[in-house]
This record gives C-alpha cells, sequence and structure tokens, in this order.
C-alpha cells in the first residue's frame, strides 16, 4: 500500500473473554490460546496486518503485556508496547495510541481477538479506509451482516453515512435490522489521523482527552501510572466519539468476520474448518479423548484441565453469567 503518511497498525489486547470460560482465563485471555490450527487469535492479527501498515503499537494491560510479547517475538514483528496499569475502556485505550504517534499518522484499530476471511475484501476495505481518513474523518467498519445475530452492535447506514450506532438487540429487532438491509455489525475496529481523533475527543470528552493526556505525558517506557490512570473516565470509544462526531464515516466490509466473542462461534469456526461434529451436532473441544455424546444435540463439551463446561450450542451467551458468579466468590477457576 503505497502512502504519503505514516501508518500504524494498533492491536487492542484487553478484555478476558468471559464467554469463553473455562478456555479463557485471566491468565491467558482468549486472544493468547493457540487452538486455531496452532496459532492464537494475536498472532492471526498480527499477520494478517503485517503488509498494511509500517509500524505496529499494542496497547495492552500489566496482565498480559508478557503473553503479547511472546506473540511479538514468535512473528518477529517490532513494535510499540503500551502498557496500561489498569483497563480504562477503549475512549483511553485508543487516545494512548493517538498520544504516541505523530499528529498526521493514519491509525488502522483492531482488537487482538477476531476472525477475519477473505483477505482480498478486508485488504480493499483496509485501502478505502486509509483514503478517507486522509481526507480528515473517522472511519468505522461495518460488516455486511450474514444473520441477524445478538451478540453484536449495529450500526444504521446510507452508503459511507453513519445513521444511527445501536447497542446489542433482542432476537426480534436483529431480524428487523437484517430485513431493513441497511444495517451492519459494528466490528469494533477504526481508522483515521491521530490528530483527528484527538480534537474530537477533546471535543466531546475533555476530561478523557486531558487525563490520557497527563497519564501519557507521565509514561515510563511504555509503562503507565495506575493512580493517575484511575482518574480517566472509562468510557468506550463508541460512546466517547463515534456516537457523536460529524467526522465519522463507515466502510460497510464483505470480508468473513467474527468476534469469536462465544462458544456458538467458535463452534461455527471450527466446523467450518474440518473439527469433529457428531451426527447430532456435538462438539469437543480442548480434549483428544474419545467423548460419546447420547442422547442430546448440538451440545458443546469444553475440557480443561481444571474446569469443564457442557452447554447447549444455543445458549452459548449465557456463559458470561457463570464468569459472574465464579467472580463473587473470588474464585481460582478463573485465574
Amino acid at each position: 500500500m503505497s502512502l504519503d503518511k505514516s501508518v500504524t497498525h494498533v492491536i487492542l489486547t484487553g478484555g478476558v473473554g468471559s464467554r469463553l470460560w473455562p478456555l479463557s482465563r485471566k491468565s491467558r485471555p482468549k486472544q493468547y490460546l493457540e487452538i486455531f490450527d496452532g496459532k492464537s487469535l494475536f498472532e492471526m492479527t498480527v499477520e494478517r496486518n503485517s503488509h498494511l501498515a509500517d509500524k505496529v503499537m499494542v496497547v495492552g494491560n500489566i496482565d498480559n503485556h508478557q503473553l503479547s510479547g511472546d506473540v511479538m517475538d514468535k512473528t518477529n514483528t517490532s513494535y510499540i508496547n503500551i502498557v496500561e496499569a489498569t483497563p480504562r475502556n477503549t475512549a483511553a485505550a485508543i487516545a494512548f495510541a493517538a498520544f504516541a504517534s505523530e499528529p498526521d499518522d493514519i491509525l488502522i484499530i483492531t482488537p487482538s481477538d477476531h476472525i477475519i476471511d477473505l483477505m482480498e475484501n478486508y485488504n480493499q476495505a483496509i485501502s478505502e479506509a486509509v483514503s478517507k481518513a486522509n481526507d480528515g474523518f473517522i472511519v468505522t467498519f461495518g460488516v455486511i451482516p450474514t444473520k441477524p445475530e445478538t451478540g453484536y452492535g449495529y450500526i444504521e447506514a446510507k452508503g459511507d453515512k453513519v445513521i444511527s450506532f445501536r447497542e446489542k438487540p433482542n432476537e426480534t429487532t436483529a431480524k428487523e435490522f437484517i430485513a431493513k438491509g441497511n444495517f451492519l455489525w459494528n466490528s469494533g475496529m477504526f481508522c483515521f489521523k491521530a490528530s483527528v481523533l484527538l480534537e474530537e475527543l477533546k471535543q466531546f470528552q475533555p476530561d478523557v482527552y486531558e487525563k490520557s493526556k497527563r497519564v501519557w505525558e507521565a509514561s515510563k517506557d511504555g509503562f503507565l501510572d495506575f493512580d493517575l490512570s484511575m482518574e480517566i473516565p472509562s468510557i468506550s470509544i463508541d460512546y466517547a466519539v463515534m456516537e457523536r462526531s460529524k467526522k465519522i464515516k463507515v466502510v460497510p466490509a464483505s470480508f468473513s468476520w467474527s468476534d469469536l466473542g462465544s462458544f456458538e462461534s467458535v463452534y461455527d469456526y471450527l466446523a467450518a474448518k474440518g473439527h469433529p461434529v457428531d451426527a447430532n451436532g456435538n462438539m469437543v473441544i480442548g480434549c483428544d479423548k474419545h467423548t460419546t455424546f447420547l442422547g442430546v444435540k448440538n451440545t458443546i463439551f469444553v475440557y480443561t484441565d481444571s474446569a469443564n463446561l457442557i452447554l447447549q450450542k444455543e445458549n452459548s451467551q449465557d456463559v458470561k453469567d457463570i464468569y459472574s458468579e465464579l467472580e463473587k466468590i473470588n474464585s481460582e477457576l478463573l485465574n
């Protein structure tokens, strides 16, 4: 991609993957699990964007930055490391990346835990977004939906114009969105000039801007101060900027995309890659031992050394409730 400005791929590595417990733990969240043909989601994220950017930046937290470093070493990728002392949501994380950049640098922001296929379409979408970012717009990627999904937020769009952002819908509303034909899945990926994002953040959330700036200016070798960080309001970039700025454009993208945020989406991905599924739609994840399912359908058996989970595929979104219950009793099974 020939560009007159530097392009930086910013990887956000926060999140514990609570809906993928017990595979995903605090000590090894889902983006670091090497269960996708021997690779992790993080590693795949690094690889798919390596030819699209001049620089790589990783914004992570104190608990997982060494795991990120292992992936960067494995892929032989040099990178700028920003280590948050405590999670303050995506507005702050993205602000740190922008403060660490030159004003005219174009930043491509991606989470570290998504699966993307149809790379030609992906590369085309990135190229289009970079072009719009060069023109001073903040670009979000809206994925053309394949089904009425309740686990994603939506973007109501007309061409590249954003009409509205919508929260995760219930099933009835999701079906209405799909029927209307102009709703896209909100991918959580963005592209913009560093200076443009910071200007908009300063306008709409001056408190987040000023306190993130103070934290960044006090950082040492990319490590951020805990006490100063705690003063930053915990707000998502969607709420802070995307839903309020007049500079937003959307790229409707036809690449294949999933945030693998539930065992149902992991099941669908693994099944498509040839992972064993029995005649009644049952699957084992995390174990090679012979397992027989009798009298049940569409059941997922998740095996780990310290905890197992057996669930109906359609109940995948409820796993986060189990995680929350274990969190209340400070269970070792989350670590």
